[in-house]
C-alpha cells in the first residue's frame, strides 16, 4: 500500500518465477504543468512505481546482476526530471513506464504520479497507469476536456 492507503498493483503474482519490485513515495522536483504559473519553476511530484519482473532461469536472489535495481530506477526517474518541461502527469507517468519497460526483465509497470502543490487544500492530484510489454496507448490525439476547467486545453 502507498501512503494514500491504496495498493498500486495486485499483491498476488499469477505465475511462479516472477516477483515485484517497488519504489514508494519518491519526491522529485519536476518542471510540469500547462498553466503560466507552472512554467515559473519546478513543482514537487510524488512518484510510485510497482514492477512485475521475470526471474532469470537459474535465479539467485543474492546475485545483484540477476535483479532489477531499484536504485537504478530512482536514478533514471531523477534523470528524466532534467529532460525539460512537460505539460501533463500522464506524460510523466508514460515516460517512467517506458524507462522501466526498457529492461527486458520487466513485464509490467504500474506508475502513479501526483502533483503535491497543484491545488490548495488538496494533498495531491494525479494519475495511475499500468503498461505491459503488449500494451500500447490508445486514442492518441483524442480531444479531451477537463470537467470543471473552462481554461483546459482541448488536445
Amino acid at each position: 500500500m502507498t501512503t494514500a492507503g491504496t495498493p498500486l498493483a495486485p499483491v498476488a503474482l499469477s505465475e511462479p518465477g516472477r516477483y515485484r519490485i517497488f519504489v514508494r513515495d519518491l519526491i522529485v522536483a519536476w518542471n510540469i504543468g500547462i498553466y503560466d504559473h507552472e512554467h515559473d519553476g519546478p513543482q514537487r511530484v510524488r512518484i510510485n512505481v510497482d514492477l512485475l519482473v521475470r526471474e532469470a532461469t537459474r535465479f539467485d536472489a543474492d546475485k545483484y546482476s540477476q535483479v532489477v535495481c531499484y536504485a537504478g530506477i530512482v536514478d533514471g526517474i531523477r534523470e528524466l526530471a532534467g529532460d525539460g518541461h512537460i505539460n501533463l502527469v500522464e506524460t510523466l507517468a508514460s515516460r517512467v513506464a517506458e524507462m522501466c519497460l526498457s529492461d527486458d526483465r520487466v513485464l509490467e509497470a504500474t506508475i502513479r504520479t501526483e502533483k503535491l502543490d497543484a491545488i490548495e487544500g488538496v494533498a495531491s492530484v494525479g494519475i495511475e497507469i499500468t503498461r505491459t510489454r503488449e500494451s500500447q496507448p490508445q486514442d492518441e490525439g483524442r480531444l479531451v476536456h477537463v470537467v470543471g476547467d473552462d481554461n483546459s486545453p482541448t488536445q
